[in-house]
Parts: structure tokens; sequence; C-alpha cells
């Protein structure tokens, strides 16, 4: 993509920085230009909160001007601000991110609350430990958050991307959470278990529809990440063929998914008869943006 460059006016306040790159990124089609000029403005200071704010009508520090200039151009060509400063949070917590995972969604959280909700009242089949998975763990936000929400739980963690799970593991090993990573094909790397709870926010832009993502999303973020097949339904038929690998089919199974695919989720679920209720959960649009199915 074609890099665009912003040179900032010398001379200028913490504030008038932060207009002027706010028009700048106006110019350029950037989504969101003020939210992104401070995100990037907090970053490239170490300012935050009321610290931030305080701080607007001081002079802008001559020693930031390169690297300000450098995160706004990179912003304006249309990269993610989250790649552009490493991270991003979820759940209350700073996770890594880079080009080679998806950047986590707030939405995302809703579904970590729905498994640890419906995986509380789980006894575990054997031994002490309730065994969860998540699959196609990308930055592992999932599996991090489940393991230090619930500690009681072992949790396992997969994807098809060495360098995805190089990410996870650099997060699992920063937020002090004992997940296991293994790589390979949704639940291909659980051949012969029987985790109690499987988990997944897997691919699921219907292919052709990938064109017509934000340019932020269809340009940068990882596509194996974005992928969904012709209808995006691939990764879930998938996961229902390859459930016989494990020597259980899972007691509580939660997947994200996209607009309008809930249904056809759900109809999935209910075809392969391994659970007794099916629960749809919204997004806080009003979106059905995961389905579980629970066996008593």
């Amino acid at each position: 993509m074609e890099r665009i460059s912003f040179v900032m006016t010398p001379e200028r306040s913490i504030r008038e920085a932060f207009v002027e790159a706010s028009s700048f990124l106006d110019s350029c089609g950037v989504q969101e230009p003020q939210r992104n000029a401070q995100l990037l403005l907090e970053y490239v200071l170490g300012l935050s909160g009321s610290s931030y704010y305080m701080a607007l009508t001081e002079p802008f520090p001559a020693e930031r001007r390169e690297l300000w200039e450098e995160v706004v151009s990179r912003k304006g060509s249309g990269e993610p601000a989250q790649y552009i400063m490493g991270e991003q949070e979820f759940y209350g917590r700073a996770f890594q991110v880079t080009p080679a995972v998806l950047i986590p969604r707030p939405e995302t959280e809703l579904l970590v609350e729905a498994v640890l909700q419906h995986g509380a009242s789980l006894a575990p089949r054997d031994g002490e430990r309730l065994l969860a998975a998540d699959i196609g763990t990308g930055s592992g936000a999932i599996a991090v958050t489940l393991t230090l929400e619930a500690p009681e739980w072992q949790v396992l963690a997969s994807d098809i991307s060495p360098e995805a799970l190089r990410v996870a593991a650099r997060n699992a090993q920063q937020l002090n959470a004992a997940v296991e990573f293994r790589q390979g094909n949704l639940l291909e790397p659980f051949t012969g278990m029987a985790p109690d709870i499987v988990v997944s926010n897997p691919p699921y832009i219907p292919a052709e529809d990938i064109h017509g993502l934000q340019p932020e999303v269809r340009d940068f973020e990882p596509r194996t990440a974005l992928d969904g097949g012709p209808d995006g339904l691939a990764p879930y038929r998938i996961m229902m063929a390859q459930l016989p690998l494990l020597a259980a089919p899972p007691r509580l199974i939660a997947f994200e998914l996209g607009m309008g695919q809930a249904a056809d989720v759900a109809k999935l679920l209910r075809r392969a008869g391994h659970w007794d209720e099916i629960v749809t959960v919204p997004d806080l649009a009003g979106i059905d943006r995961h389905v579980l199915g629970i066996a008593r």
C-alpha cells in the first residue's frame, strides 16, 4: 500500500499536534481519526488518562517528533494502530499483537465471559481440573484470559500458524499464564484427548467479502485469520467433522461467528447431537455473535 508521509509543523503544543494529526488522518480516509490520533499520541508520549489531558497545553517534546511523524504516517497509510503500538487491551490486560495475529476484539470478551459462566457448573471428567482447549488461538487472548480468570482449569491452545503461536507464547509468559500451546489444524492437535471445553474464534468472513472489508483489516490482518471459505462456515464444519478425533466430545463448545451465521452454526451443533442445549449470545450491538452447545 502507498506510504503517505506526515510532517509535523514545528513548535506545536501537544494539543495542536493532536489536532494536526487528526486532520491529516481524516484527509487520508482513516476512520475515527481523532481516536487514532489520541491513541498514537499517548503511545508516543508515554502518557494516558488524566496525565495525558494535563499535558495538552505543554510544548510537544522535540525528541519525540521523529517517532510521532513515523507513527502518524503509518496510520495514514492504513496500518492498524494496534500493530503500530504493538499491543491491544483485552479483558483489562495488555496483549502483544503483530501482523501474524488477528487483533483481539471487544466482542470476544463476551465469549470468554460465557465460557467462564457455563464452565463453572461443569465437574472435571477425570482428575481434579477441567480441561479447556482454545482453537485458533492467535494472540492467545482467549486462552491466557481463561487461565488467569479460572486458575483451577487446565488450558491448552492451538493454531496452524507457528508465527501466531510465538506471539501467544510471549503473551502467556508476560502475563504469567501457564498455557500449553500446540501447532496444527483446528482440533487435530488434541487427537485422543477429551477436553471438557472447546472454545474457538475461527476465521468466519466469506472469502468473496474480504475485498470489501475496511482497508486496515483487509490489507494488514492475516488472511488465514479472516477467510472462512465460500460462506464463512468452513472452519465450523471442519471442527464438527473432526470431533471423532477426540476421545469424547466436549461438554461445552463455544464459537464466535459473523453476522447472520448464528442459525447455521446452531444447526451444525444440533446435527452433531452431543449437546442438550444450544445458546446464542448477542454482542453489545445486539448481533448474535456467539453460539454455545452445552451438555447437561
